[in-house]
């Protein structure tokens, strides 16, 4: 994916307009198109993490090729970062000659993967009059998901419509390989702050079993699916729709793992020392246990506040109902003042004992949601960080007392 402006679409969309009447993709017949997916290897910057393809479309008269995709955005658009926190992303469609998009990702190391597809020269030529319609200014633009509607899912779904609903078909018959967590844990492992970011963010939607057409909401996943899908050819017979497959340009950045990273093991021993911590200072360094403390508290609450307006304040409906507002609630806020006061020999008030216990049966529930038969949310690696710490915080504020001297 990369940042533009409309500018460049309006552009595209007026030179296929006012090329000459000699052969091109404007007017080609049908039976004269190549139609291939091109595929391009995930980068470094984190929205590139998840790769990108689009459509190419040659003209096999004139040589003529252009690349489709849906995936520009534009950071100079008004509101641009407040309608990205909201949820409220503009994406747009866009045609480019095949050799200068291509020539881009070579020069940035990302892969080239060029499959060129089998389809008749009627399914060719609707396809490119669809994307023509598409790539119109007034029906460019469309609001972006990350899963559900994104540069990928609107290259597969042209595709599918093309050719009659032939890979909706075949791929949602099969199951996919993993989860939209999982895929987005591997995908960031590369920049793990902000992987963990993602992770803590995901409610249960992204738990959910996918099958393969779901799961294709990735440029490298939609590659690999549509290798195993068979299109009716013109004597009534199936054949292969990728006809052939050809690496343009190798990968020259990191490469993403094959797995996700299991988060359950760094992230109960991070909770597990941060919890000895606070045990071993509350007696002998009291100061250090309330500094501890207060950190702690602020991050869950700041965490909890973030979570609700995910999911009351925006359409990210991947961040809604997150469990894990149980483990780091607002509540924390209502808390902050007492380590301090305990630090000082104050005994806590009646309304901090009621909001601490409020907060230990929330995350008790936490816990027995995730036992429960039929969980979706796999929320586990955030309870064995978040129990072990809240255990020694409560224990910490109910029995922690100055150190008098002699």
């Amino acid at each position: 994916m990369r940042p533009t402006t409309r500018l460049l679409t309006f552009l595209v969309l007026l030179l296929l307009a006012v090329l000459p009447a000699h052969a091109s993709i404007a007017n080609a017949p049908g039976a004269n198109l190549e139609v291939s997916l091109v595929t391009y290897g995930p980068g470094d910057v984190y929205w590139e993490r998840f790769g990108h393809d689009a459509l190419e479309l040659r003209d096999t008269v004139s040589g003529e090729a252009m690349n489709f995709n849906y995936g520009v955005f534009d950071f100079n658009e008004k509101n641009f970062f407040l309608n990205f926190a909201r949820g409220r992303m503009h994406y747009l469609m866009d045609a480019e000659p095949t050799e200068d998009e291509e020539s881009y990702y070579v020069q940035v190391g990302r892969s080239i993967t060029r499959q060129h597809l089998a389809l008749s020269p009627g399914q060719a030529a609707a396809l490119r009059d669809f994307l023509l319609w598409n790539l119109r200014p007034e029906n460019a633009g469309y609001n972006y998901d990350y899963y559900a509607d994104n540069c990928t899912t609107r290259v597969r779904d042209a595709l599918d419509k093309a050719l009659g609903g032939v890979i909706k078909a075949h791929l949602t018959a099969q199951a996919a390989g993993m989860t939209y967590r999982q895929q987005t844990d591997r995908l960031m492992s590369a920049q793990p702050w902000l992987m963990l970011l993602l992770d803590l963010g995901l409610g249960p939607y992204a738990d959910q079993p996918l099958n393969a057409w779901q799961g294709s909401f990735l440029p490298a996943e939609l590659q690999a699916n549509l290798r195993d899908v068979r299109v009716t050819d013109d004597q009534g017979g199936k054949r292969p729709l990728v006809q052939d497959e050809q690496l343009l340009s190798p990968n020259h950045v990191s490469v993403p793992p094959a797995l996700a990273p299991d988060l359950r093991m760094p992230l109960g021993i991070a909770g597990l020392i941060f919890a000895i911590a606070l045990a071993l200072t509350a007696q002998r360094w009291p100061t250090a246990h309330a500094l501890l403390s207060t950190l702690y508290l602020f991050a869950a609450g700041l965490v909890g506040v973030v979570l609700l307006a995910l999911w009351t304040l925006t359409s990210h409906h991947s961040a809604w109902a997150n469990a894990n507002l149980l483990l780091f609630s607002p509540l924390a806020f209502l808390l902050l003042r007492s380590p301090m006061r305990t630090r000082c020999g104050t005994t806590p008030t009646r309304f901090a004992n009621t909001v601490l216990a409020l907060q230990l049966f929330a995350t008790l529930v936490a816990v027995l949601l995730h036992l429960l038969p039929g969980t979706v949310q796999q929320n586990q690696p955030w309870i064995l960080f978040a129990l072990p710490v809240w255990l020694a915080v409560a224990r910490g504020l109910r029995t922690n007392k100055p150190r008098l001297k002699q």
